[in-house]
């Protein structure tokens, strides 16, 4: 399933065609069951003991729905969980169908029982051509929506999804949907091809009034392993989230992304060649940026390469990481409609010691934008053995930049590059302005490294735009079809900028 092809569909609810509403018909729940802190590790637990068995599927009617059928329902806000309450938040629920093809169980919890939300057609409003379909005992809603008061303007607004086997997205306020999350990656990128855990239930805890937070559980399902997750949601202008998780492993797992994050890159400065688009940049994220647990602190450009290309940044205790979109003005991508300067960034930051392993970035061919070809996770390095359980806590901020900071460091805020008449290219890079650059950027010691052809030693300008650092170097490959590029500007002996690495390769 292309997470892209979710998006789309979760796009075209937003979009409520005129009709006009029916009565209320708020969210209905069936009989309570007792529920605690233990009650999702449990079940996953014992979950876990059986044969992975799918769940099944409504019927092929609404599996059958068009793009356009899917688009003629769409949930009525009124019926949203805790509307006309005083309650901080509400919940929506997506009706199932064409890409989602199974329904997820969910329940709310209040006073220590677990009540599950009963499905009901009515909760939904639907134009006259959305077709009759039939109905079986596996109808069920295909996902929860959370909204709040962002702007405390008495309208709530969505801020995060949680749709389509693992997937979750969120904004900070006043920004648009871009990159999503997921509970777990598995054999991304592996020949033999990846697997895609589901979230097959939802526990949503019924927050107190004067709670700005929310907690949600979740029931993880796939072959290799069950989970329990645990998230405490807190909008607002950077989105938070804590992460909690036990796995429960299946068989031995020995490709496994934690924490992953899924974007799309199209194109940049660093290549327009193949894509003739009257916008200067086409991507949701554009830069992978690293807090290691070595102190350094890296930019990994993003690329579009002709062919799949993974790229692992080995650590011990990783400090953070995550994608960023850090063009963030319209005339960046100059794009009314998809206001790509308005997608999230998002910053992992791990809870407790993760021991050893990678990043792993994963870059994707695309020729579309409607398809996310970047991926990137926590690899540990032993694998999980079967019948093993692992723990895992980080923390999730959505928002235009939620990495930490680090203001003795130059940001990298653009990467260009381009043909010379004489062969070869050109490579400039654009480092913001800050307190530490010298008025005589000669003192600064420029090291520009890569692992084939040549460079020149480069020429560090201000650019009068930002008032930063620019740097400009040239490359020639020679005879190599793949090089990777280290640099990084510093003063004393001491790093003035991030380090900024990339990835070349011959595009063919």
């Amino acid at each position: 399933m292309l997470r892209r092809d979710v998006l789309k569909a979760i796009a075209a609810l937003a979009a409520v065609p005129a009709a006009a509403w029916a009565e209320d018909a708020p969210l209905r729940t069936g009989a309570a069951s007792p529920f605690d802190a233990q009650t999702v590790i449990n079940r996953a637990g014992a979950l876990a003991a059986q044969d992975y068995a799918p769940r099944p599927k409504i019927p092929e009617e609404w599996q059958k729905l068009s793009y356009d059928q899917y688009r003629k329902i769409w949930f009525d806000p009124r019926n949203g969980l805790w509307e006309k309450t005083n309650r901080p938040q509400r919940l929506d629920v997506f009706p199932p169908g064409l890409y989602f093809p199974q329904a997820v169980e969910v329940n709310v919890v209040e006073n220590g029982t677990a009540s599950p939300l009963i499905f009901d057609m009515n909760v939904f409003e639907t134009t006259d051509q959305f077709p009759d379909l039939p109905l079986n005992e596996y109808m069920g809603y295909a996902g929860v929506r959370l909204r709040a008061d962002l702007l405390n303007s008495g309208l709530y607004t969505e801020y995060a999804v949680f749709q389509g086997a693992s997937y979750f997205r969120g904004i900070g306020t006043g920004e648009n949907y871009g990159l999503s999350a997921r509970g777990l990656a598995l054999n991304t990128g592996d020949p033999a091809g990846e697997e895609f855990p589901d979230f097959i239930a939802f526990w949503i805890e019924t927050p107190e009034p004067s709670n700005k937070s929310v907690t949600l559980h979740a029931l993880m399902d796939s072959p290799s392993c069950t989970g329990a997750f645990k998230f405490v949601i807190t909008h607002g202008a950077i989105l938070d989230m804590e992460v909690e998780a036990i796995l429960f492993a299946r068989t031995e797992m020995s490709h496994v992304g934690i924490a992953p994050l899924t974007s799309m890159f199209l194109f940049d400065a660093t290549d327009r060649t193949r894509f003739s688009d009257f916008r200067p940049n086409v991507h949701d994220s554009d830069g992978l940026l690293l807090h290691n647990g070595a102190g350094e602190v890296i930019w990994r450009a993003l690329a579009n390469p002709s062919e799949l290309q993974i790229s692992s940044f080995r650590d011990e205790n990783p400090k953070g990481f995550g994608l960023m979109q850090r063009k963030r003005e319209f005339g960046d991508f100059n794009d009314l409609e998809a206001h790509y300067h308005k997608r999230p960034s998002v910053w992992v930051t791990p809870r407790g010691d993760w021991g050893a392993g990678a990043v792993t970035l994963v870059e994707i061919p695309a020729d579309l934008e409607i398809y996310d070809n970047i991926v990137s996770y926590w690899r540990p390095a032993a694998p999980i053995p079967a019948g093993a359980e692992h723990k895992m806590a980080y923390r999730l901020q959505w928002g235009a930049d939620p990495a930490p900071q680090t203001p003795d460091l130059l940001r990298v805020i653009g990467t260009a590059m381009g043909g010379r008449p004489e062969g070869g290219l050109v490579m400039v890079i654009d480092f913001e302005n800050g307190h530490l650059v010298p008025d005589d950027l000669e003192t600064v010691e420029v090291v520009v490294r890569t692992s084939a052809g040549t460079t020149t030693p480069g020429i560090l300008q201000r650019n009068p735009e930002t008032n930063g650092p620019r740097l400009a170097f040239t490359y020639d490959p020679q005879d190599a079809k793949v090089s990777e590029f280290r640099v990084q500007l510093r003063t004393n002996d001491t790093a003035l900028s991030e380090i900024w690495l990339y990835r070349w390769t011959l595009t063919k």
